[in-house]
């Protein structure tokens, strides 16, 4: 599809929050209808990477944790940060070996998307790792993480019945799904 110009217009630009992981941003625009607004945007220092970790018997890991922003606990791929300078595939063999203990031989790139794209400009990446390795765990000091190992058509059933709510876990089970025929 070509590419059409963009009916936004950004007359100037202010930060109003900084932290280590993003930056929240109020752009003074003019709308497509013409008018005259302020627009927030969340700009994020790091890409997104989750994993799906996959083993010969068809099996998957999911990692649990309890997530302060939404108050409960949540199922997951494994997932991370990748500095926006980095590879994302580097990022995403760090988090699976910090967060599970895996290591992976063959790596696959099964989905790149925008987390939330009328709020921020995160960027993520989704992977398939197979021909697993069991390590050990290096968890950082905000992580308290569970695993469960199960068939990957479990993790599909829990995304589907909206128990991962987790929207790049979901995407990428939903992705690897359709690539795998399940």
């Amino acid at each position: 599809m070509a590419e059409k110009p963009s009916p936004w217009t950004r007359l100037g630009t202010r930060r109003v929050f900084d932290n280590p992981w993003f930056e929240v941003h109020v752009d003074d625009v003019v709308n497509p209808g013409g008018g005259r607004s302020a627009y927030g945007k969340i700009c994020f220092r790091n890409k997104a990477v989750g994993i799906i970790p996959l083993d010969g018997d068809g099996n998957t890991r999911l990692v649990g944790q309890h997530r302060y922003t939404l108050s409960e606990y949540s199922w997951e791929i494994p997932m991370g940060g990748a500095p926006l300078d980095a590879d994302p595939l580097a990022s995403a063999r760090r988090e699976l070996e910090e967060e599970t203990g895996l290591t992976a031989a063959n790596w696959t790139q099964i989905l790149r998307l925008h987390m939330s794209n009328s709020i921020t400009d995160e960027e993520g990446f989704v992977y398939l790792a197979e021909e697993l390795r069991q390590g050990r765990q290096a968890l950082e000091e905000t992580e308290d993480i569970e695993i469960m190992e199960l068939p990957l058509e479990e993790a599909l059933d829990m995304a589907m019945e909206g128990r991962i709510t987790d929207a790049m876990s979901v995407a990428g089970l939903l992705a690897l799904a359709r690539r795998i025929g399940c």
